[in-house]
């Protein structure tokens, strides 16, 4: 099978970490090489078509920050263990890296979009036995990955099967009270005006199972409740969590368990 990417560099598992592996390739989309973290869990048997979750990060992070902030892979593989979620392959990208953040958005030089949504997928493909174009595909993420999250997967909802969002920016304006970039100047669709809740009632017919929380301490709290009201009063279907924690690395460790059993449970 030919590859989409002109370069892939993959780690040596001899020197890799905890199962954690490292995947540089040469995007088409960013036109510029790109960086994934992948998790593949230890199982008994090999897993045919398993199943992925695409974990996005928030602004100023990269590809490291959900397995060595946030240490996803082993809230997963202990799930796995204690035989609460079937086994599941993490999918950790880079944004992409412009700026503190790029949005997960369509820019002028680069479609930060479509490295997530057609590229990331293809880089689980290309490099893992058992991950295939039929493995049932998941995507969370944390601030602004889970908008990244909530309006990738209800913008995209034939791609996905589950939407998880933790302590998520709901509209790209509220980037701007994390990033020093002028992010009015990104490529979103006109029509949605940047809102995580325009492509979930626009798909609303066939949008994947979602949920999203956020920590009663956090400044975004407000932006979650308003954007579970709207869904609310559309008769959109979500789960809605809120629990004691701020917009930190505790709080998204805590968390990543419940998006991991939502998924098992679709």
């Amino acid at each position: 099978m030919s590859s989409v990417f002109r370069t892939t560099e993959v780690s040596d598992p001899a020197y890799s970490a905890d199962g954690l592996q490292f995947i540089t390739v040469k995007s088409p989309a960013l036109k510029r090489r790109a960086d994934v973290c992948l998790y593949v869990p230890k199982t008994e048997k090999p897993v045919a078509d398993m199943p992925v979750a695409i974990l996005l990060h928030g602004v100023y992070g990269s590809h490291w920050a959900w397995a060595l902030k946030g240490g996803a892979h082993e809230v997963l593989q202990r799930l796995i263990d204690e035989g609460r979620v079937p086994p599941m392959a993490l999918l950790m990208p880079s944004d992409g890296l412009w700026g503190d953040g790029s949005g997960y958005c369509p820019h002028a030089d680069a479609d930060y979009e479509s490295w997530i949504v057609d590229e990331v997928p293809l880089v689980g493909q290309e490099n893992v036995e058992g991950i295939t174009a039929a493995s049932p595909m998941f995507i969370a993420g944390l601030s602004m990955g889970g908008y990244g999250a909530l309006r990738l997967g209800a913008k995209y909802p034939d791609r996905f099967q589950g939407i998880s969002g933790h302590s998520s920016i709901t509209r790209l304006d509220q980037m701007t009270d994390f990033v020093e970039e002028d992010v009015s100047s990104l490529d979103v669709d006109e029509e949605d005006s940047g809102s995580a809740f325009y492509y979930l009632e626009k798909n609303r017919a066939k949008l994947p199972a979602l949920r999203f929380d956020c920590g009663r301490d956090d400044a975004l709290l407000k932006a979650n409740q308003e954007l579970s009201a709207q869904l609310e009063a559309a008769g959109i279907e979500h789960d809605y969590r809120e629990a004691t924690g701020g917009h930190e690395w505790s709080y998204w460790h805590s968390q990543i368990e419940a998006t991991f059993l939502f998924f098992a449970g679709i």
